[in-house]
């Protein structure tokens, strides 16, 4: 279901983001189940689930606008951004959304927010340099089916499960490594036993949600940005627009300094395309949260030629 009339639906996209959801509700309740379990107070975990899900999910918006340093611009302050937000979206028949800069030369774009009243498009001044008019409302229409789509909230759900599942394995192989994960302290050898068997679980238990949870994001991922390509170049009839954006973007992004790209590679599930710090094949691009350039252009090739325009 969208929330544009003239962006269909995306039975493919819908079934995945219900799955991943179920299986993210699955995950937080095997989580918090567990921390129960190992003696933790139940009110604590859940007072700490409840609090975490309602920042993450009312401020998501501001939280990745302060992360990129992206601001709020008025059609004054943005005239030509705004005027092409504007014409994609009566041409989709949508809800304008709020609409944003960052200032940093990585060209790149994305939309945030929990739901279509509350969404951002923000794209780069970098992006906006580099793109013809054509192009950058390519790109644009892109961002805005990943709104109609309503996708965003359900990735940023799925993307922090796994990060703060990181964030803890992290913690727990530090004081691992400090204090041998409990044991032997004290006098108690039984007691310093049970707790090292505490901790190595909580451990084991992070490993494998960030890993289940690395996995559901990435393959929903890889599958909305097709779902968005699709629905963007629909939207225009430019498919071939966009084709040359995704083109020049990604050679563009080899020019870019490693410590800019690397700044950034934590959004980079949000993007519109990956900011890679290294070129060629490595656990980057293999794990990427995107689709292979050559799949994308594939596609949209084939809308061309379904459109009637063989490239």
């Amino acid at each position: 279901m969208t929330t544009a009339r003239n962006i269909p639906p995306d039975r493919g996209l819908s079934i995945r983001m219900f799955t991943t959801g179920l299986m993210i509700v699955i995950l937080y309740a095997v989580v918090i189940g567990l921390l129960i379990a190992f003696g933790l107070s139940w009110s604590l975990v859940l007072i700490l689930a409840g609090a975490i899900l309602f920042v993450q999910y009312w401020f998501s918006d501001k939280i990745a606008l302060f992360g990129m340093g992206g601001r709020l611009v008025t059609p004054e302050q943005a005239p030509q951004l705004h005027g092409v937000i504007d014409r994609l979206c009566a041409m989709a028949d949508m809800k304008k959304p709020r609409v944003a800069i960052a200032d940093t030369d990585v060209p790149n774009a994305f939309a945030t927010g929990r739901s279509p009243n509350s969404a951002v498009v923000c794209a780069t001044t970098g992006l906006m340099r580099r793109l013809d008019d054509s192009e950058l409302e390519a790109v644009l229409s892109h961002e805005l089916s990943h709104v109609a789509h309503r996708d965003v909230a359900v990735m940023t759900i799925a993307s922090f499960l796994g990060m703060m599942a990181g964030l803890v394995t992290r913690m727990m192989l530090w004081t691992g490594l400090i204090g041998g994960f409990g044991g032997g302290r004290g006098g108690n050898n039984n007691a310093g036993n049970q707790a090292a068997l505490v901790e190595l679980g909580v451990l084991v238990v992070s490993i494998v949600v960030y890993a289940i949870s690395f996995l559901l994001t990435m393959a929903l991922s890889r599958y909305r940005e097709l779902a968005a390509d699709r629905s963007g170049a629909l939207l225009t009839g430019r498919p071939s627009a966009l084709a040359s954006a995704l083109v020049k973007v990604t050679g563009e992004m080899s020019r870019i300094p490693t410590r800019d790209l690397r700044s950034t590679e934590s959004f980079n599930a949000f993007y519109f395309t990956p900011a890679i710090a290294k070129s060629g094949v490595s656990l980057s691009t293999i794990f990427s949260t995107h689709p292979p350039l050559d799949k994308r252009l594939a596609q949209l090739a084939a809308i061309e030629a379904e459109l009637g325009r063989p490239s």
